[in-house]
């Protein structure tokens, strides 16, 4: 069988475990971006109550592998706490949470890396406090952190594909039960490569036009 003779014939499997992923990558994007940029806000705001906290369980993350937090939080912790949760719920909450202080780390080295002499000129010309901050902040911050966020966001694309280790039925998982019926890894997986192809090359590609056209060091201009 081809890769398009395996597509056309378990499209239905494939479309439900893109279906899967897709709803595991809306909750982990959402709440990545919502919940890290307001805490990346706060954390610039109050570097000691929030800040240093966040950004040291940022660092105590990065230690930890991803599959070991999963299955830690799947296995263990449901068996203390005797409790049966839905494997996808575990994944989502576990990404999430990841992708919260990962955003929360770009937000704030952004805002406290803003050049100050900015802020000076904007008050010396007279402007107000919001001018300042849609005129000048805003633009600015956007320019240095959404190339980033695209990136970590697409990072996080992947990291869905662990989900299927603790049984959440995505894309991963879905090739693998078809290979097992028919092993034709080459062809699945192929079809697979083509998939995340698709989706994640126009992000790169985007959040790498955005960093080469505004990514700049902003205490020269």
């Amino acid at each position: 069988m081809s890769v398009w003779d395996i597509l056309t014939t378990y499209y239905p499997a494939f479309l439900s475990g893109l279906k899967v992923t897709l709803q595991l990558c809306a909750i982990i994007w959402t709440a990545g971006l919502i919940l890290g940029g307001a805490l990346g806000l706060a954390g610039n705001k109050f570097p000691k109550g929030v800040g240093f906290p966040s950004h040291g369980f940022s660092f105590l993350l990065g230690g930890i592998p991803l599959l070991v937090f999963l299955f830690w939080l799947h296995y263990p912790v449901q068996a203390m706490f005797d409790v049966v949760i839905d494997p996808f719920y575990t994944a989502a909450f576990t990404l999430s949470f990841v992708n919260i202080f990962a955003v929360a780390d770009i937000v704030r080295g952004a805002l406290h890396d803003f050049p100050k002499q900015y802020l000076t000129a904007a008050r010396v010309t007279g402007l107000t406090r919001k001018q300042t901050i849609f005129k000048i902040q805003l633009p600015l911050i956007l320019r240095e952190t959404i190339p980033p966020l695209l990136l970590l966001q697409v990072a996080m694309l992947h990291t869905t594909l662990f989900s299927s280790l603790i049984s959440v039925e995505e894309i991963f998982r879905v090739a693998q039960r078809i290979n097992a019926q028919i092993y034709r890894p080459v062809e699945i997986y192929t079809a697979l490569g083509f998939f995340f192809l698709a989706v994640c090359l126009p992000v790169n590609a985007f959040a790498f036009w955005l960093k080469k056209r505004y990514t700049r060091n902003l205490s020269e201009q």
